[in-house]
C-alpha cells in the first residue's frame, strides 16, 4: 500500500464517520425530548457535517480525478464507504443516541488531540478547528450519560441497554490495519494502540459516575472502516442522505 492510497483512505474513513453520524443526529431536528436539547443535537449534527465536508474535500484533492467532496458523499454505493459500524446504528431513544455519541466522541477527542501534531499541514489544521468542536461534544455526551445513569430508574435502564448494545461496536475504532499503520509510520497520524488505554480510563470514569456497568464483551463487531462490510441501516441512511441527488443528477440550488 503506498502513501497516498492510506491518506485518501484514512480521509474517507474520518470524513464517512462525520458524514454519516452528522445525518443520524440530524434525524433528531424537530422531534428531541425538548426543545433546547432538540437545538443542541442539531448543532452538534451540523458540525459533524461541517467536518466531512474539509475532510471529503482533501480526500477528493488527494484522489486527482475531479470529484469533489458532493461526489464522494452523494455518489458512492454503501460498500464504498468507510465509516464505522458504530456511526451506522440507529437513535432507538435519545438513550441510544447519547451513548453512540459519547462512544464515538471519547475515540474522536483523543484521534483530533493526536491529529494536531500530523506532518500533514493540510490534515493538522482540519484537526486544529475540528478539535473545539469536537471538544464540547464529548462534554456533551458525557454529561448526558451521568445524567441519564444515575437518573431515574427508567432512565438508567434505558441507558444500560443502550449501552449494552453498543459497546460490541467500540473495538474497531481503536482496533489498527494496514491503512492505519502507513499512516502511523509516516507520522501523520497516531499509534491506535496507544490510544487504546486512554479510551478505556476516560469511559470507565464516565462509567462510573454515572453508576453504569461496564459491558463484558467476548468479541467485537467490526468491518466497516476496512469496507468488508456494514450493517443494514447504512442502506436506508443512504437512500435518505442520497436521494436527491440520484433523482437530479448534479442538481444545483
Amino acid at each position: 500500500m503506498t502513501l497516498a492510497d492510506a491518506k485518501y483512505q484514512y480521509l474517507l474513513r474520518m470524513g464517512d464517520n462525520a458524514l454519516i453520524l452528522g445525518h443520524r443526529l440530524s434525524e433528531w431536528c424537530g422531534h428531541g425530548p425538548i426543545l433546547e436539547q432538540d437545538i443542541a443535537i442539531t448543532n452538534i449534527a451540523l458540525d459533524q457535517v461541517g467536518q466531512a465536508r474539509s475532510l471529503l474535500q482533501y480526500a477528493a484533492q488527494l484522489e486527482g480525478k475531479g470529484r469533489t467532496e458532493d461526489n464522494l458523499a452523494y455518489k458512492r454505493d454503501v460498500m464504498e464507504y468507510r465509516n464505522v459500524l458504530l456511526v451506522e446504528q440507529p437513535n432507538e431513544n435519545f438513550a441510544y443516541t447519547i451513548v453512540r455519541q459519547f462512544l464515538f466522541d471519547a475515540f474522536n477527542f483523543l484521534l483530533h488531540k493526536s491529529l494536531v501534531n500530523s506532518k500533514d499541514e493540510h490534515l493538522k489544521a482540519i484537526a486544529e478547528k475540528s478539535l473545539k468542536e469536537i471538544t464540547y461534544h464529548l462534554r456533551y455526551s458525557s454529561e448526558w450519560m451521568i445524567r441519564l445513569g444515575d437518573g431515574t430508574a427508567e432512565s438508567h435502564q434505558k441507558i444500560q441497554t443502550a449501552l449494552d448494545d453498543l459497546f460490541i461496536y467500540t473495538g474497531e475504532l481503536l482496533t489498527p490495519d494496514a491503512v492505519d499503520q502507513t499512516i502511523f509510520e509516516a507520522g501523520i497520524g497516531p499509534d491506535l494502540t496507544a490510544l487504546q488505554a486512554p479510551y478505556q480510563a476516560k469511559i470507565d470514569e464516565i462509567l462510573q459516575q454515572a453508576t453504569l456497568q461496564k459491558p463484558e464483551v467476548k468479541y467485537m463487531q467490526s468491518g466497516g472502516k476496512d469496507g468488508r462490510m456494514h450493517t443494514e441501516y447504512l442502506g436506508y441512511i443512504l437512500a435518505e442522505l442520497q436521494f436527491v441527488q440520484r433523482a437530479y443528477p448534479n442538481m444545483e440550488w
